[in-house]
């Protein structure tokens, strides 16, 4: 059997997935999707995470910050080394993703720098964003790494069913 694909899983998706449904309809659907995708295909990957993922988690409400750990407690680390920051950085150079959001392109840095072949995230703005993707996996290449696909949980959910 070959290999799982792998996920490097962005902190919005155990915050989407153990936070309390949103009374925003479209936040509460991105929710039950990454719910359903947490149940139904998880299985189908391996998934991993960082120190820094854990770290954001950990941030806010005592109960809900439980939470979210408790659902990544058992996935492996991936290391912010050097590289990770020197990719970091190249990101933030470039302005593909700007100084204020270093954290989201250190999620991108981590991902690639580690040869994942998914980032999950619900981050539209800075990370899962179309119009910023190619220059991003340009800035990437240029640093010697493969951008992962960016994707949500929704692009994950299927392909299995055939007939549909």
């Amino acid at each position: 059997m070959a290999d799982k694909p792998t996920i490097y899983l962005e902190t919005t998706i155990p915050s989407f997935l153990t936070a309390r449904p949103s009374g925003d309809l479209i936040a509460a659907g991105e929710q039950e999707t990454t719910r359903k995708w947490w149940e139904t295909r998880r299985g189908d990957f391996n998934l991993f995470v960082s120190d820094l993922v854990l770290a954001e988690a950990a941030r806010g409400d005592a109960s809900a910050a439980q939470r979210r750990l408790e659902t990544l407690k058992d996935l492996p680390l991936l290391a912010a080394d050097d590289e990770v920051d020197a990719l970091t950085q190249a990101i933030l150079k470039s302005g593909v993703i700007p100084a204020k959001a270093a954290t989201d392109a250190a999620h991108v840095a981590i991902a690639a720098r580690h040869g994942m072949d998914v980032l999950m995230t619900w981050n539209c703005k800075h990370i899962a964003n179309a119009e910023l993707l190619f220059r991003m996996a340009e800035v990437v290449a240029r640093a010697g790494y493969r951008l992962p696909v960016i994707c949500t949980p929704r692009e994950l959910m299927g392909g299995l069913d055939h007939d549909a």
